[in-house]
């Protein structure tokens, strides 16, 4: 009974809405679990447009408020904002690869200015694995976006938030299909705040670790 428990907890283990307890006990269930992996892979466009919709919409507006007429003129605006923006956002991260080159190889920290989020990309020479994590702060913790590309699967992984006082909380984890470099893109959270996070590394479930990512 308990294990069918478990497969019905997938819907929630990839939405977050788990207790730090049920997690770590779904993910034990995970790494033994072909069709759950699977699933939970499945679940990340949902994920990702569920989190997308909950960050654009302010904390007082009711989730099923109608859009105003106006709305079409005021995203048309703000598309014409970002795009110059995003001008800007290039000669940014250019002069943030330069700053962080003297941190070492292939670690790049790059945040938009008047943007809370905080992105850092690594590459681990030895693996091969290439990772980049997108952090902002919330009331709740951290939340995380996850993209790695890593062509030496098949293989189960994980996100892992270190602490500065050597605590670990995982955000994510995934299965990676066999033979496929294509970047995957994931969601996830963790209960400490980004000042309290020294860095993230991808593992296996195993242990084996596979790329470190300074929090930035």
């Amino acid at each position: 009974m308990r294990s069918l428990e478990r497969h019905r907890d997938v819907g929630a283990y990839a939405l977050g809405v788990l207790d730090e307890a049920e997690a770590f006990r779904f993910e034990d269930h995970l790494m033994e679990c072909p069709r759950c992996a699977a699933q939970v892979t499945e679940f990340g466009p949902a994920t990702r447009q569920l989190m997308l919709y909950r960050r654009a919409t302010p904390r007082l507006v009711h989730p099923m408020t109608r859009p105003g007429p106006r709305l079409l003129d005021r995203l048309l605006t703000e598309v014409a904002a970002r795009r110059r923006a995003g001008r800007r956002r290039v000669l940014y991260a250019v002069a943030a690869a330069v700053v962080c080159a003297v941190a070492g190889p292939g670690v790049v920290i790059y945040a938009e200015q008047g943007d809370p989020a905080v992105r850092v990309t690594a590459t681990d020479e030895r693996s091969g694995v290439w990772a980049r994590v997108t952090t902002e702060d919330e009331a709740w913790g951290t939340d995380v976006e996850l993209e790695v590309r890593d062509g030496a699967g098949p293989r189960s992984c994980r996100l892992v938030a270190v602490g500065h006082d050597g605590t670990e909380q995982t955000v994510t984890s995934w299965n990676v299909p066999g033979h496929d470099a294509r970047p995957s893109t994931m969601r996830g959270g963790a209960a400490l705040h980004p000042g309290q996070i020294a860095r993230y590394e991808v593992r296996t479930a195993d242990g084996e670790h596979l790329v470190t990512l300074p929090a930035g």
